[in-house]
This record gives C-alpha cells, sequence and structure tokens, in this order.
C-alpha cells in the first residue's frame, strides 16, 4: 500500500472510531470532523420554540434526547449495509454528519429561542453545511426556514397531517399552528408542497383559501396511498433548492403512535423514506426537520426509532446528493 493509500486508510478508521464521549450524540457521530474536514450535515436540537400562553412544552422538549437514545443501535454499524440507502450511512466510509448538540431554549422564552434558532440555522449554512434539526413542536420550523433567507430561493416539503396555517393561535403568531403561514411570508420561499394531509385539525375554510391563494400544493395522504410518491414530487421542480420539515404526526400511527395529534391513515415509513431518497434525486436538499414526536404517547420506543430512521435516511440522502 502507498503512502497515500495508508493516510486514506488511517483517515477512514479514525472519522469511524474517534466518537469518545459521544454516546449521547445521535449515532455517536462526533461534534466536529477530524483532520479539519468540513461536514456535509449538522445535526442540533432545539426543544423550545413559540410557546402558546397557559400551555407547557416540556414534553416536546424531550424529542431530541428520545430520538439519539433510539439511534444507539446504530452506532455501531456505520459501514454495515443499509438496505434503506442501497450501502453503508457514509459512501465512502469517511462521516460526513456531525451532531452539535441542543440550543439552550427556555419555555415561553419565544423571542430568544426564535432568535438561537435562526442564528444557528444561519451558522450551518454558512459552512456550506446542511442544518437537520431534531424539534421540539413545529413552531421551532418558523425561525428554522427564516434561517435561509440569505441563500436564495427555497421551496418547502411538509409531510404533515395538517396545513398549519392559522394566522394566530391564542394571540401568539408564532406557534405550531402557524409555520406555514409563516413561511408563505417570507420572500425567499418560492413554493411548498404539504404531503399527508388526512382528518380535520385547526384549519377552518379561510385557512385552506389562503394556502391556495399562496399556491401551496396539496397532497393528501389519499393521493399519495394512491398514486405514489410522484403524486408529490412532481410538483417540485426539478434542481430546487428544498427544506424538508416532517411533523411526525404526517406518519400513520401504527408506525409513529408518539404524537400529541394521532390520525389514521398517514404516510407508512416506506413511503415516506421512498419521498427523501426520491428528493434527493429530483431536487438538493438544503434542510431537514424532524417535529413534534411526543414520547409520553411512545409505545415501546417505536416512535423513537421510526425517527431515529428517518434522520438517519435524510443524512444518506443529503450525502448522495452530487
Amino acid at each position: 500500500m502507498d503512502a497515500k493509500a495508508e493516510g486514506r486508510s488511517a483517515r477512514k478508521d479514525h472519522a469511524l472510531d474517534d466518537r469518545t464521549d459521544m454516546t449521547a450524540n445521535f449515532l455517536g457521530l462526533p461534534r466536529t470532523l477530524p483532520d479539519g474536514r468540513a461536514p456535509a450535515a449538522v445535526i442540533f436540537g432545539a426543544g423550545h420554540g413559540s410557546t402558546y400562553p397557559g400551555k407547557d412544552s416540556t414534553a416536546h422538549a424531550r424529542a431530541a434526547d428520545a430520538i439519539r437514545a433510539a439511534s444507539k443501535a446504530d452506532a455501531g454499524l456505520l459501514t454495515h449495509w443499509d438496505f434503506d440507502l442501497g450501502g453503508p450511512l457514509f459512501p465512502d466510509g469517511l462521516v460526513a454528519c456531525v451532531d452539535s448538540g441542543d440550543l439552550p431554549t427556555a419555555m415561553h422564552d419565544n423571542a430568544g429561542n426564535r432568535a438561537l434558532i435562526e442564528a444557528r440555522t444561519r451558522a450551518v449554512l454558512a459552512e456550506g453545511a446542511v442544518p437537520i434539526l431534531l424539534g421540539g413542536d413545529d413552531s421551532v420550523v418558523i425561525p428554522f426556514l427564516a434561517g435561509f433567507a440569505e441563500g436564495g430561493p427555497i421551496w418547502i416539503l411538509q409531510i404533515d397531517a395538517h396545513i398549519d396555517w392559522r394566522d394566530a393561535l391564542d394571540g401568539e403568531r408564532f406557534g405550531y399552528s402557524s409555520p406555514m403561514r409563516r413561511a408563505s411570508e417570507m420572500g425567499h420561499v418560492a413554493g411548498m408542497v404539504q404531503v399527508g394531509l388526512r382528518g380535520v385539525g385547526s384549519a377552518r375554510p379561510a385557512e385552506i383559501e389562503a394556502a391556495r391563494d399562496f399556491g401551496s400544493r396539496f397532497v393528501t395522504a389519499r393521493e399519495l396511498h394512491a398514486g405514489g410518491i410522484d403524486t408529490a414530487l412532481r410538483h417540485i421542480p426539478e434542481g430546487a433548492r428544498v427544506v424538508v420539515t416532517l411533523d411526525c404526526d404526517g406518519l400513520d400511527p401504527a408506525v409513529m403512535p408518539g404524537v400529541i395529534a394521532p390520525a389514521p391513515g398517514g404516510l407508512s415509513y416506506t413511503q415516506a423514506t421512498q419521498l427523501i431518497a426520491g428528493l434527493g434525486r429530483r431536487a438538493r436538499i438544503v434542510g431537514f426537520d424532524l417535529v413534534e414526536l411526543y414520547p409520553p404517547a411512545d409505545i415501546g420506543g417505536l416512535s423513537a426509532l421510526t425517527a431515529a430512521r428517518l434522520v438517519i435516511n435524510a443524512i444518506g440522502a443529503i450525502v448522495r446528493q452530487a
């Protein structure tokens, strides 16, 4: 073996094994990569966003830790074949994602939390990496999307049972019922596709009309079950920069029971991972968030495990982008 090959081999071993004291991180990933390499993606958590008056967001704030704990089973398998991805998570063997930990958010410090989330998102993007946010309830999505303002237009692919277009609820305009309404007001948001819609939620006819006036494309869960993932992906322009926002209640409660508003008939795990992979091939994933896991309602850790696998699939799609 020549010197260059030996160096590559040493770096690979170091990248996969240097997880000392990182057992609490997602997949045991390091906080920084060795040899000064820049990561393709950076994970961070935000337990609290904009909590409604009189509400308690503590349980949602436990979600990131639950997801990280569920990922431990795969932490020692980074070089193993992943059938969801058609190969190991990191195809060249070099770890390309880091977990930078949680932001110091605090319940009811709504403006402060939004500032923290937006600033961290901007900082990750400034490094040339893809931010991956672990919520928290759906309110953390608003400052996350705001953090993309300086990089050019983005599209949003939302996986959710609900459209989240309330202008305000209990006087709060930045709560978990409003992220897509606030996103529609951001000048850098070029369009959105909302997938998995079903049942009944906070949306009234006025919110449906407002979303349609903006140009949002609705793809109900029933439509996706009947027509496959192309019913959603065809609305995304080829080559577009896309942020994926995944509300756990977008999935069927048979595989994701740990949510606060379960609705039968949601996406399967396979459909969700196919959407992520298909999007990575059609467009460019520039951001990903997973929100609304509610640990007190989980059953046997199934929801946290499913959430962890969804994040792994997102990382896999991101590192495979050209």
